[in-house]
């Protein structure tokens, strides 16, 4: 899948930078740093950021995103805590 910015292997392998990458647009990149916050357990998701995924979306696919990224979390934790292993998506 082609775009023009960017096919998709690029942004995967762009993704650890994402902040500062040209082939995410701003949309992309706010969604990114929500998933990022409610990753992150030992912080909230706050009101700025909030506010900002409003100004690209609205409140029916910040439900399903947040729904997304939530169960994508649980997943993750299950099959940590089964000892299940990577399926190789992911590169570090």
């Amino acid at each position: 899948m082609s775009s023009r910015l960017g096919t998709s292997t690029e942004k995967i392998d762009a993704l650890n930078d994402y902040t500062k990458s040209l082939l995410f647009s701003a949309a992309e990149k706010v969604a990114l740093e929500y998933a990022d916050a409610i990753t992150d357990t030992r912080c909230d998701v706050d009101d700025a950021l909030f506010a900002r995924l409003q100004q690209h979306y609205d409140d029916d696919t910040i439900a399903e995103l947040t729904m997304i990224i939530a169960w994508e979390n649980a997943s993750s934790r299950f099959n940590r805590a089964f000892r299940i292993p990577s399926q190789g998506f992911w590169k570090r």
